[in-house]
Formats: C-alpha cells, sequence, structure tokens
C-alpha cells in the first residue's frame, strides 16, 4: 500500500472534523514558533487535499471525494505556500519554514545500557522521533535542491571512477588475502588435527569460493546486454549473494553432523604437543588480525558486494577466535570441547546466512520503500509542474538492490500531447537521478476515479 507524507495544518483540521483516528498526531509543536509534521497521520489517513487548483490523494484509497481547502490562520500555515515573485511559485508546496531547534538537531538518540538490552525508554523515543523530523526535512531539502537544479549535489564523475576503483582493490585484495590465510589454516588444521581448526579452514575454502561468486557477479554486472537484458542485470547482486548464503548455510549443516558423529564415537580423544599449540596460536591470531583489518577496511563502502566481504570478514574473526578457543578447551579441560566447538561454529553460520537469505529474498519479490522514501518521492511529484492537477499513486518496490517507482499524474484534459508527454518525461528523469531508483514510471491520465489501469490488481 502506497503512503506519503501529509500536508500540513490543513490536513490536520480536515482530519480532525472528519473524526480521522490518530490525525491529532499530524502536527506536533516543538517550541512557540516551530511545527513539525508527524509521520504518524501518512499511516492513518486517506483524505485528499486540495491545494491551489490541485489534490494530494492520501494513501490507500485513492478514489476518494474532495474536499475543499481552508484559509490559511497563522504565518506558520502560510509559509507551506512558497511566495509568489516575478516568477509565480505558489503553486508549489515550501517546507522552509519549519526550522529544527539546535538543541533537537545536534542531539543524536542516547546510547547505553537500554541499546545493550534491546530496550527503548521514553526519552530514546523522543530523541527518535526528532531525528525523523530532521531526517524527514533534510529529504524535502534534498528533493527541493533536484527540482531547482536537475541534479543533485554529489560526487563529480572523476570522484565516481576513483570510488569504484577502490572497490574494485577492496575485492581484490579481500580475495588475496582469503587465498594466502587459507593456506596458513590448512596448515594449522594439518598440525592441530582439531575439529574445530578444520570447520574454521572449511569456512576458509568456502571464502574462495564465495569470492569468486561474488566477483562473477561484479563482472557480469559491468558487461551490459541490452538484447538479452534490457533491463540491466543489477539483479546479479542479490542472487550471488544467495548463492554465497546458502553455501555458508549447507557447510554448516555438514559440520554439525560430521561434530555429532564425532561426539558419539568411542575414540573422542584430542591432544597438541606444546609447539604444536605455538603454531596453532600464532597462525590463528595472526589470521584473525588480518581478517579484522579487512572487515574494517570493506566497511567504509556502501557497495552491496563490498559490504558482503566486509561482514564476511567480521565473521572470520569470530569464527577464527572460536575455533582457537576450542581447540586451546580441548587440550587443557576436555576433548570433548573441540566438537562442541566446531558445533557451535555451524550454528552461527547457519543462523547468520539464514538472516543474509531472508534479507536478499525481500529485495527481490518487490517489497515496498519505507513510508518517508515514499513522501519524498510525494513531494517531489508534486512540486515538478503547476499543470499537475492530482497525484493519484506514488510507488517504490525494490527489484533487486534498487527500486522501480510508479508515479501516476493527472494532467488537464485539453492539454496538448507534446506539452503533457515533456511533463512525464521531465519527472521521469528526475525520478531515476535519485541514486536509490534503478527505474521510474510515470504514467499520465486527465482523471483520477478510474478504476485501477492493471487487469490484476495488487491487495
Amino acid at each position: 500500500m502506497t503512503q506519503v507524507a501529509t500536508c500540513g495544518r490543513h490536513l490536520t483540521r480536515m482530519a480532525l472534523s472528519a473524526g480521522i483516528p490518530g490525525s491529532r498526531r499530524g502536527l506536533i509543536e516543538a517550541s512557540s514558533s516551530q511545527w513539525f509534521i508527524s509521520a504518524a497521520t501518512v499511516a492513518a489517513t486517506t483524505v485528499p487535499y486540495r491545494f491551489r487548483g490541485k489534490v494530494l490523494s492520501f494513501p490507500f484509497n485513492f478514489q476518494t471525494n474532495m474536499a475543499e481547502p481552508l484559509a490559511p490562520e497563522s504565518d506558520e500555515e502560510r509559509s507551506l505556500l512558497a511566495q509568489p515573485g516575478s516568477n509565480d511559485q505558489s503553486w508549489r508546496l515550501n517546507f522552509d519554514g519549519f526550522q529544527v531547534s539546535s538543541e533537537h538537531k545536534e542531539k543524536k538518540p542516547p546510547r547505553g545500557l537500554h541499546d545493550c538490552l534491546g530496550v527503548l525508554g521514553p526519552e530514546d523515543n523522543v530523541a527518535e522521533y526528532y531525528q525523523q523530523q530532521v531526517e524527514m526535512l533534510e529529504g524535502f531539502n534534498e528533493m527541493d535542491a533536484l527540482a531547482e537544479r536537475g541534479f543533485i549535489p554529489g560526487m563529480s564523475k572523476e570522484e565516481q571512477e576513483k570510488l569504484a576503483k577502490s572497490e574494485t582493490f577492496a575485492i581484490r585484495i579481500s580475495n588475496v588475502a582469503n587465498m594466502a590465510l587459507f593456506a596458513a589454516k590448512v596448515y594449522a588444521s594439518v598440525r592441530s588435527g582439531s575439529l574445530a581448526i578444520i570447520a574454521s579452514t572449511l569456512d576458509s575454502l568456502l571464502d574462495l569460493l564465495s569470492g569468486f561468486i561474488l566477483w562473477f557477479t561484479a563482472f557480469s554486472m559491468q558487461t551490459p546486454s541490452p538484447y538479452q537484458y534490457p533491463i540491466g542485470k543489477k539483479r546479479m547482486q542479490p542472487l550471488g549473494i544467495l548463492v554465497f548464503a546458502s553455501v555458508m548455510a549447507t557447510l554448516g549443516l555438514q559440520i554439525i553432523l560430521e561434530s555429532i558423529r564425532t561426539l558419539l564415537s568411542d575414540d573422542l580423544s584430542f591432544s597438541l604437543t606444546d609447539n604444536q599449540e605455538r603454531w596453532l596460536v600464532g597462525i590463528m591470531l595472526s589470521v584473525t588480525l588480518v581478517k579484522l583489518a579487512l572487515a574494517i577496511y570493506c566497511r567504509t563502502f556502501k557497495n552491496d558486494i563490498v559490504k558482503a566481504y566486509a561482514q564476511d570478514h567480521f565473521f572470520d574473526v569470530i569464527t577464527n577466535s572460536i575455533g582457537l578457543i576450542a581447540a586451546l578447551l580441548a587440550k587443557y579441560i576436555d576433548d570433548w570441547m573441540d566438537p562442541v566447538g566446531a558445533i557451535i561454529l555451524a550454528l552461527y553460520t547457519i543462523r547468520t546466512w539464514s538472516m543474509t537469505v531472508l534479507e536478499n529474498v525481500n529485495s527481490l519479490v518487490g517489497r515496498s520503500a519505507a513510508p518517508d522514501y515514499l513522501q519524498k518521492l510525494t513531494y517531489l511529484s508534486w512540486n515538478h509542474h503547476k499543470a499537475i492537477r492530482h497525484i493519484d499513486t506514488v510507488r517504490a518496490y525494490t527489484f533487486g538492490s534498487h527500486y522501480f517507482v510508479e508515479v501516476d499524474i493527472v494532467l488537464p484534459a485539453n492539454m496538448p500531447l507534446q506539452e503533457a508527454h515533456d511533463i512525464g518525461e521531465s519527472l521521469q528523469e528526475k525520478l531515476e537521478l535519485l541514486p536509490e531508483i534503478e527505474r521510474a514510471f510515470v504514467h499520465l491520465d486527465y482523471e483520477y476515479s478510474h478504476k485501477p489501469e492493471h487487469a490484476q490488481t495488487h491487495s
């Protein structure tokens, strides 16, 4: 279901007069002179709002009765309307009148015992609420910059190329490190005979295989084939991560079975000489430190594939530590701790990568974007052109690692085709400038009270 932003106190008063639940939370007074729009209202109203001859339908049901506007009653309300000048912009929404106090802009949600326990107190909720308001207003300012200048200030082409080279370097150095560390852990496994160390070594072998999968994914995405793949290959990224995660979970299951077999056998024994122990500790500590450095380095990137490497390196830090501790406990305390450590490693691997599978499945099945992102898209569409009379639908859903966006706008019935086409195409180009959007579709219509255009509607 589509969720979009509310439009100030006019909509709030209309919602109150209609008895809409939750509408009193539409505006929160932050100070004597400032007001904040609450995102809580977007999930509670289905009110269309007429604004200077245009109508914005609010979510869920777009076939609603029209409402007449209420006159502004204060300076705060008038600030919602852009001030007309030499170029009349009075048809646009303007959020310049909403200012965030420095106290709330600089104050971050508190960190402490609540975070450790996963519990939020009242002060945490208040801080989180104001942080959401700050992010919402920053998002609207970003959309204003895109509407006025036609682009979002960001990195230059040279900076983008430099970043791409850095990401490629991170992937390559991760693969080289995985090969070197795998060889070292093979030696440690042979010298120690520890089942937990062997489990950690098999995990490193899988790192090499998964690294090849992710490298092949990145390479495939960089070689376009417009005839076989007309919308690109960006879905190769989550598919590659899915394969990676599935193999990791399969390996974990195999380790569990082998560890259980060892625990049930009669010849359960484990021993390390002092020389073997020194080699084992030295190799495993070195491998762990290298993996920790790689995890920190790869986490500085936003690319999903490099982030997958960072996640993998961090997991290796944990698995290497558990494997070493299990081997040492098996030597100094009891033999059964070695296969138990291997089982713990396997369960951790299965849990971690099962969560990764679920996350990437959601990105492939067309999950809706968050309400605050839909607010930004609606705000951008509303301010695109004064000829737009209604916004019928705003949808954004995952289709891989990026969003597909559908926007239905209503233009005057007597508008020439050329002008209507130019309005729709320029809006599409603006939407596709957003880094999270892979492709945008803008549908033009002359009325909004019709049934859905598609034969199959989504419930």
